[in-house]
């Protein structure tokens, strides 16, 4: 159980260094179409985006820290942190952006989060 729990947040952790590199980095090219914008509204929106990335880089860190701390409790802490910051961040989203963020960072968030306490 352990090992699926580490798999499914190393896959979030994954999905959210994407998402980093949508909101920031590759905004201009793919992370325009990404978020279906045109160009007038991502000149509008980039400030905020970037803002949004590099808040989803602290989510990355966290998870990041579950996987490279040598204390198995401190990193299970980073670990559980972060996705439920994501679980909610993925809530918060879903209710003021676009629902399918629900699905896309909560719903995988939470599986983990359950693997987690069952393993």
């Amino acid at each position: 159980m352990l090992l699926l729990a580490q798999i499914v947040t190393a896959l979030i952790l994954l999905l959210h260094v994407y998402i980093v590199l949508l909101e920031t980095v590759l905004f201009d090219s793919l992370g325009r179409k990404a978020f279906a914008l045109s160009k007038e509204k991502a000149e509008i929106v980039r400030p905020a985006m970037s803002n949004q990335g590099c808040y989803n880089g602290f989510l990355v860190a966290a998870l990041a820290v579950g996987f490279l701390h040598p204390d198995a409790a401190i990193a299970h802490a980073f670990t559980i942190y972060g996705l439920a910051c994501i679980a909610v961040a993925g809530i918060w989203g879903a209710a003021t952006v676009k629902k399918s963020i629900l699905y896309l960072q909560t719903v995988p968030a939470v599986i983990a989060l359950l693997l987690h306490h069952f393993a």
